[in-house]
């Protein structure tokens, strides 16, 4: 079985081991140590000065690279998970837009295709699907196709939630139907989240007794006290933002791409609601990696048009469009915003989310015995190397296997 030893400053869940050794065999993560004596089989990537953490894991990314996931082809599915490689993510949770059920179908298909015959060299590792469009209020699309949108359908979301591969599920709280799909949810084992949403705290309290526990992109594209306001008029009501303050069993998610949320804000979610209950995500599109330019958001059928400058992605309106960065991004936003405790903010792109989802036994963190998943990383944060698997697929080291 081949051996690879990494020497560097390991990055723990709370703390960083310094000049310490990461030993692999195979796939999977041997022993970490201060310090250990490599085996001559070994081949060793010393990465002194550099930071060894666990590789990323993103579960809200649409695509990269020119591609999108709803593209529904392998080829699409391979370019997007090779580009977030590049940029430290391992695991990915490839996400639906809204769209027609033969555009999600052939999404899923072209992930389980690609998932069933994976190796190193096709980019990050697919961890599961998250369903996430069509079922967003109508009033909360925002540049997901409105033409796609939809309450939810049993028939349909039934055939999709009893996938294997459909990890995640999200549904706004307050559609019609909605009741249903987070307790046929819950029966499949999927981690539920309330997305693009206008839910006010009833409905909520409803969707949390079935399950739900999750809330997408925090302060974009969900509900506050003045849309609700413009729902209910008064007394005004208490929404998304109030319900996850107030309820630790709640969680979320924060786009730190520096362009969606002001680093204040960042450091509210981090002090506020903190490093356990909220994860980095790219919620990245196919203008990452790409020129400027424009671009189908979805499907490259019928997507909704785009505009790329170069550092934003952006709808005909001017209204930002998702992101087109990289989880290296977040990172080094997120670590900028709150000005220390690096385990935790890598914690917040690797495993907090894979605790989430139900992944942290495999993934999410340096431990013995997990999957040999690492980014590595300069003292400015810049992605030097990533392993996937205990190959060196990125990189510095590259050469010691298959380069992406």
């Amino acid at each position: 079985m081949s051996a690879l030893a990494i020497k560097g400053n390991v990055v723990l869940p709370n703390r960083v081991l310094e000049n310490a050794v990461v030993e692999c065999r195979g796939d999977r993560i041997a022993n970490v140590a201060a310090d250990w004596e490599i085996g001559e089989t070994a081949t060793v990537l010393d990465m002194s000065d550099h930071f060894i953490c666990p590789g990323f894991v993103d579960i809200h990314i649409h695509g990269a690279a020119g591609a999108d996931y709803m593209d529904g082809t392998a080829e699409a599915v391979r370019a997007v998970n090779r580009a977030h490689a590049r940029h430290g993510t391992t695991s990915v949770f490839p996400t639906t837009t809204t769209g027609s059920f033969e555009q999600l179908n052939a999404m899923i298909k072209a992930c389980e295709n690609v998932h069933s015959n994976w190796l190193p060299s096709d980019g990050a590792r697919i961890a599961g699907v998250h369903f996430y469009g069509p079922y967003f209020a109508e009033d909360k699309v925002g540049v997901h196709s409105k033409e796609g949108r939809r309450d939810p359908v049993r028939e349909e979301y039934e055939y999709f939630l009893t996938k294997e591969i459909v990890r995640i599920a999200t549904c706004a709280s307050e559609l019609p139907g909605a009741l249903e799909f987070f307790e046929f949810a819950r029966q499949q084992g999927c981690f539920i989240t309330c997305g693009h949403s206008n839910a006010a705290w009833g409905e909520l309290e409803a969707a949390f007794a079935l399950g739900m526990r999750h809330v997408d992109h925090f302060w974009c594209a969900m509900s506050s006290v003045s849309s609700l306001r413009q729902r209910f008029g008064t007394p005004m009501q208490a929404g998304m933002e109030q319900y996850v303050l107030m309820n630790d069993e709640m969680s979320t998610e924060v786009i730190a791409d520096g362009i969606h949320l002001s680093d204040d804000l960042l450091r509210f979610a981090f002090e506020m609601i903190g490093p356990q209950r909220t994860c980095l995500v790219t919620d990245a599109n196919r203008a990452m990696d790409a020129p400027p330019g424009k671009y189908r958001f979805g499907s490259e059928d019928d997507g909704t048009w785009v505009f790329s400058d170069g550092n934003s992605v952006r709808g005909a309106d001017g209204s930002l469009a998702s992101s087109m960065h990289g989880m290296d991004r977040m990172v080094r936003t997120m670590a900028h915003a709150v000005g220390r405790d690096l385990p935790s903010v890598i914690r917040m792109a690797s495993l907090t989310p894979a605790e989430l989802v139900g992944a942290a036994g495999d993934i999410g963190s340096i431990e013995t015995g997990k999957m040999a998943d690492f980014v590595v990383l300069d003292r400015d944060l810049n992605v030097k190397s990533v392993i996937i698997g205990g190959v060196v697929a990125v990189g510095d080291g590259a050469s010691l296997g298959q380069q992406i």
